[in-house]
């Protein structure tokens, strides 16, 4: 789950992480009244949409004279805003958050992460804050800083004081680093984040070290532990699709691509939306109904796949371990007589029960295609989704 950079920054507030002076309105007039309330001179308008990118996409604003800040904030608000993560459709702008300028005299990039190859929490740091740290990375690698954690013994001094080092900070700085690295590393264990970044994390002209962004995002899994963290959760910021899938547990995201894949275990999705994309097309979703999918879950399932207009074709690849094949035909045959298919339907059941529940399709009267195994299914779609 991703939350909004006014609601990380009041998580980073929780555990004593400096962040600049701000609050999050919701008009212009709350807008106005907000920077007469902030210290210093300067005032930042920043829209709040789950993406990166605001600033380029013009979402960003700084304001000079307070009395500008109600016009910028009108201009922003309602507003759709384009950046590289939104895709060409954007996000409208429904909040903002108003927040004192900050002297900036250098800038850093500072994140936390799990790096599942070495299954262990490692930060990553770099002197080209304000960057993304993919294109740092392909660019001048050895700009990039990693300190892995040890999870037995969590984050210790020295692994701040390693990465300090190695950024060259001066040792007004370096006290400061190291407090705020164990800090972020609290608040990634005891509220479950599957990712926290800073970038940039500034130092101050008057040497202080201060978040000047912050993106969090969490593990689904955890939420259950933390309903402070729960409540952050902004439908407006989710597709309509997904939000309708999370209510009957399937494991949704929708892709800008127009085959549409109902698939049961995440490894085999992403093997599936792998295969099409080798075949030659593109997939329409990831859809997982997981390994205990009963008639009603596959059914809902359907509903939401043929929900989305941009898919063209349906590709259902499931494999019959925990659940049984015969279960998966069951919920298809009822989806199909309260939802028109009326695009191309390739099937591939293999595992238990599969011959019943393929003898079941074909006794259902209903217009699809068998394929034995993941390649000829998908080939198959693909093939008749470019007849269309």
């Amino acid at each position: 789950m991703n939350i909004h950079e006014f609601q990380a920054k009041m998580l980073f507030s929780q555990y004593g992480i400096p962040v600049p002076q701000g609050k999050a309105v919701y008009s212009a007039d709350e807008a106005e009244q907000c920077a007469k309330e902030i210290k210093a001179d300067i005032v930042v308008v920043k829209a709040q949409i789950h993406a990166g990118g605001r600033g380029k996409a013009g979402g960003v604003k700084l304001a000079r004279n307070k009395k500008d800040v109600a016009g910028i904030a009108k201009g922003l608000l309602g507003k759709t805003l384009v950046t590289h993560q939104t895709g060409p459709e954007g996000r409208c702008v429904r909040k903002l958050l108003i927040e004192e300028g900050v002297d900036i005299g250098k800038e850093l990039y500072l994140s936390l992460l799990v790096d599942r190859t070495y299954s262990r929490p490692v930060f990553i740091t770099s002197l080209e804050g304000g960057m993304e740290i993919e294109e740092v990375a392909a660019r001048t690698p050895e700009k990039v800083i990693k300190e892995y954690i040890d999870p037995s013994a969590g984050y210790q001094q020295f692994n701040g004081r390693n990465m300090a080092f190695r950024l060259g900070l001066e040792p007004d700085i370096i006290k400061q680093f190291v407090s705020m690295a164990g800090r972020l590393y609290k608040l990634f264990v005891e509220k479950g984040a599957s990712l926290i970044e800073i970038n940039p994390l500034v130092i101050t002209k008057d040497n202080r070290l201060i978040a000047l962004d912050a993106k969090v995002s969490f593990d689904d899994n955890s939420l259950f532990k933390n309903e402070d963290v729960k409540a952050f959760r902004d439908l407006d910021e989710e597709e309509e699709l997904e939000i309708e899938a999370s209510k009957h547990g399937l494991n949704y995201v929708k892709l800008n691509g127009d085959i549409g894949c109902m698939v049961n275990g995440a490894g085999l999705a992403m093997a599936t939306m792998d295969v099409i994309k080798l075949a030659g097309s593109e997939p329409a979703n990831f859809l997982d109904v997981g390994g205990g999918a009963s008639k009603e879950t596959v059914k809902h399932a359907f509903q939401i796949l043929l929900a989305d207009k941009n898919v063209k074709g349906v590709f259902v690849n499931i494999f019959g371990g925990i659940v049984r094949c015969e279960r998966i035909a069951g919920g298809i045959i009822d989806a199909a007589k309260e939802v028109e298919i009326t695009v191309p339907l390739v099937i591939r059941l293999e595992g238990t029960n599969a011959k019943e529940g393929l003898e079941m399709l074909k006794g259902s009267g209903m217009n699809l295609e068998v394929a034995s195994d993941i390649w000829e299914g998908a080939q198959k779609i693909v093939k008749l989704v470019s007849r269309r």
